[in-house]
Order: C-alpha cells, then sequence, then structure tokens
C-alpha cells in the first residue's frame, strides 16, 4: 500500500503539490487552534500532528526534487518520495 502512495504522489503536478502542501498546512493550523482553544488535549492530536509533520517535508522534499530536475533538464516526474526517515534525517 505505501508503495501504491507513493507511487501516486510521485505523478502529481508541482501545482497538484502546492495544493496538497496548502490542505496540509491548513489541517495543522487547524489542529493547533483547537489546542489552544482548549478543544483538544496536545496529546489527542499530537500523532495526528506529528504525521502532518512528516508528509509536509516529505512533499516539500519532493518539490525540491521536481524543480531540480526540471532545472536540470531532466524529467521531474522521474522525482521519488524518500522514506520519512530519509526526509527526516536532513539537517538543513
Amino acid at each position: 500500500m505505501a508503495d501504491h502512495t507513493a507511487d501516486r504522489r510521485r505523478h502529481l503536478s508541482d501545482e497538484q503539490i502546492l495544493k496538497h502542501i496548502n490542505d496540509l498546512e491548513a489541517e495543522e493550523r487547524g489542529l493547533r487552534a483547537q489546542i489552544s482553544a482548549g478543544r483538544l488535549t496536545p496529546e489527542s492530536e499530537q500523532s495526528r500532528l506529528a504525521a502532518i509533520e512528516v508528509e509536509l517535508d516529505q512533499y516539500w522534499d519532493l518539490l525540491r526534487q521536481r524543480r531540480a530536475k526540471a532545472s536540470a533538464h531532466q524529467n521531474p516526474d522521474e522525482a521519488e518520495v524518500r522514506s520519512p526517515a530519509q526526509v527526516e534525517g536532513y539537517q538543513g
């Protein structure tokens, strides 16, 4: 199943990737606002927030890969989603 998800993400356009990033960021802001307002406990949404953060990192990484390939006159559709461990291991 994870391979199918990765394959689906690989064939998204830059615009689709950016839309998904915006959707994830909106969800993250909404969860944090609910926590701040006391409607949710940080513990109750901690795993979802962590998952959103990892997925955001993966999508930003995928977008950077696509743009780098396009700049190098390569096919951006060859960019691949990297594992959470790989993406989260970046030190900037």
